[in-house]
């Protein structure tokens, strides 16, 4: 059976596994990228597969669920929380992808919520995920993750003496867990014994057995378990490298630009220098095979710039040590340019080498205390800055970075995350102005490390903002939040610069009133670009609900939609909203919509969208 795992959290929050500071924006961002990657899998029947096939691929959705924010931000930590945080911010986007997208299996999480471990939680997969969302695909569980309910959950005795506990298999089976991934001990094998023992019932063997068949059959395994030869056609073809090229210019995020960028194209010479210049990164779990298609960032502004530019090469320093030594020839690169080009960030290994426990700083099981680049690469920055050099930064990170002297300090700043193959031609694009940068930030990017989580929705409270600040010449000024520093993120939420700009010139809902029966309402707003060159933008929507009978966000994203936009030219932007996602996890323990007023915010990030407008619920 081929299954293809989609991580609903690891684009998410803390320190641990895959760091992002904005889990509350779970139910909007989250449920749409996991919509979107089951319904492109899933979406259509290819060639290869048997006649009664509905699917081609199954998509496995991961890790069910709460797995995102665990305590210190360790892998597979416990998660704190109740049935509202479940119901309003962990459930939402899985039931997106789960229930709307119609993905055909799930991963179980290895964390603990609320002290429940997620392979034995009966109330996720059976009364939620079986009883209110009529899931009838598989659920399995994480390599290993049924034997830690005994190693590491204890709620179970250890295996002894070579015999294989049978007790976690019946506490997981029974609780919607169908499958066993295999782990260093295998529970699921002692099942059949048990049904014969009278330990445990053979209608919830035949219920797990009949999901797994049923996946397969819809899959077409039984028919023709083969894929098709021309599957060698589409890998890797003209326009799926095309493709591959629009998805990494449209994800790469302009930070920060005094008009440094873009990079005129008649340059007599340009440095790239760092340690993420000539490497590609694609993140953990990568078959060491794909790193010969890619096009490293150095390889992609050589190719763009041919032999008109002279590209003046520097590795500066690793990514993993404090050694120094190559300033010197990165300096010399970087004065005998008219821009530099410093990339730095974080680093993962590919799946061979991972589990050897090879150094990496980004991936799974990969746990950091800090946001700080690394080693020498901050000093690395501050030498090329420091030639007067313009100085362009890239980062290319798993993760969000916070070195707010680069912010400060630097030309121009570009977060291109992990690229796919085509990662080195697209940054070249952006960088030189082929492409207009229109990437807006998923995650906020938090000034200090020990004010996360930081995110844009706090729920309402005692958020007011009085930070104190210790400048360069050592001069302290105090303040409340916090003392010496700031709550306030470098970047928020939705954030990304363009070579044009935007002006939001109205705004207004189609209905002044609305009930909380009805099912959706539309918020219109016109955009200009206002400035010289074409240019998209994400227009985003948030809502506030003004009074509420429990706690809600200051405001929550819950529409956008990107536009392109001819230079001068306005459009009118029509985004749709759910009434059904106004709704809150209510003291009666169900989901209300509730009557009240409703503020819309409108603008070009979370800190931006300040065209505002109103409706009321009845």
């Amino acid at each position: 059976m081929v299954k293809i795992p989609i991580s609903l959290v690891s684009l998410l929050v803390s320190l641990g596994a895959a760091i992002s500071s904005d889990i509350y924006v779970y139910s909007s961002i989250i449920g749409e990228l996991g919509y979107a990657f089951v319904t492109g899998l899933q979406g259509s029947k290819k060639a290869g597969t048997g006649k009664a096939a509905k699917y081609r691929v199954a998509s496995m959705v991961k890790h069910f669920v709460a797995f995102g924010s665990p305590e210190g931000g360790l892998n597979t930590a416990p998660v704190a929380g109740g049935e509202r945080d479940l119901r309003s911010l962990y459930l939402p986007p899985f039931k997106r992808a789960i229930k709307d997208a119609g993905a055909l299996s799930i991963m179980s999480a290895y964390h603990s919520y609320d002290g429940v471990p997620a392979a034995a939680n009966s109330h996720a997969m059976n009364d939620v995920l079986r009883g209110e969302w009529d899931y009838e695909g598989f659920v399995s569980s994480d390599a290993g993750a049924i034997d830690f309910l005994c190693s590491i959950h204890h709620i179970c005795e250890t295996s002894t003496n070579g015999v294989t506990n049978p007790e976690p298999a019946l506490i997981a089976l029974n609780a919607g867990n169908d499958m066993e991934m295999a782990g260093s001990t295998m529970h699921y094998l002692t099942i059949v014994d048990q049904v014969k023992k009278g330990n445990l019932k053979a209608s919830v063997v035949d219920e797990a057995v009949s999901r797994i068949l049923r996946v397969k059959f819809l899959l077409g395994l039984f028919e023709n378990p083969w894929t098709s030869s021309n599957y060698n056609k589409v890998i890797h073809s003209k326009a799926n490298v095309e493709f591959a090229r629009k998805v990494d210019e449209e994800s790469i995020v302009l930070l920060e630009n005094d008009g440094t960028l873009p990079i005129s194209e008649s340059i007599e010479s340009i440095a790239v220098i760092g340690p993420q210049a000539n490497v590609m990164q694609y993140g953990d779990y990568v078959l060491h095979g794909v790193f010969e298609r890619g096009v490293t960032p150095l390889a992609g502004i050589q190719s763009y710039v041919g032999k008109s530019t002279k590209v003046n090469y520097a590795e500066g320093c690793k990514l993993w040590s404090n050694d120094d030594s190559g300033f010197k020839d990165a300096v010399k690169a970087a004065k005998k340019s008219k821009v530099a080009v410093v990339m730095v960030g974080t680093w993962s290994r590919d799946q061979t080498e991972l589990w050897q426990g090879l150094n990496a700083t980004t991936g799974e099981h990969v746990d950091v205390n800090d946001l700080a680049l690394v080693g020498a690469q901050l000093k690395l920055v501050q030498a090329i800055q420091a030639t007067g050099t313009p100085t362009v930064v890239v980062y290319i990170s798993g993760k969000p970075i916070a070195e707010p002297w680069i912010k400060d300090n630097a030309n121009a700043v570009v977060q291109a995350f992990y690229p796919g193959e085509q990662g080195g031609n697209a940054l070249a694009n952006i960088l030189f102005g082929k492409v207009n940068p229109s990437g807006k930030l998923s995650v906020s990017f938090p000034t200090y490390v020990g004010s996360l989580p930081s995110y844009y929705n706090y729920n309402k409270g005692g958020r007011s903002i009085d930070p104190g600040h210790i400048y360069a010449n050592g001069t302290l000024v105090f303040g409340h939040q916090y003392v010496l520093g700031t709550p306030v993120p470098m970047w928020l939420f939705g954030h990304g610069l363009s070579y044009t700009t935007f002006t939001y010139e109205s705004a207004k809902v189609d209905q002044s009133k609305v009930s909380a029966k009805a099912s959706q309402v539309e918020v219109e707003v016109k955009v200009k670009n206002s400035g010289k060159v074409d240019g998209q933008e994400v227009v985003q929507v948030y809502i506030n609900d003004v009074v509420s009978s429990v706690v809600t966000p200051v405001m929550a994203l819950k529409g956008f939609k990107k536009v392109a936009i001819k230079a001068g030219k306005t459009v009118t932007v029509k985004i749709p909203i759910k009434v059904s996602e106004l709704a809150v996890w209510a003291q009666s323990q169900k989901y209300v919509v509730e009557p009240g007023v409703f503020q819309v915010y409108v603008g070009g990030s979370a800190e931006t969208a300040t065209l505002a407008t109103n409706f009321t619920v009845y």
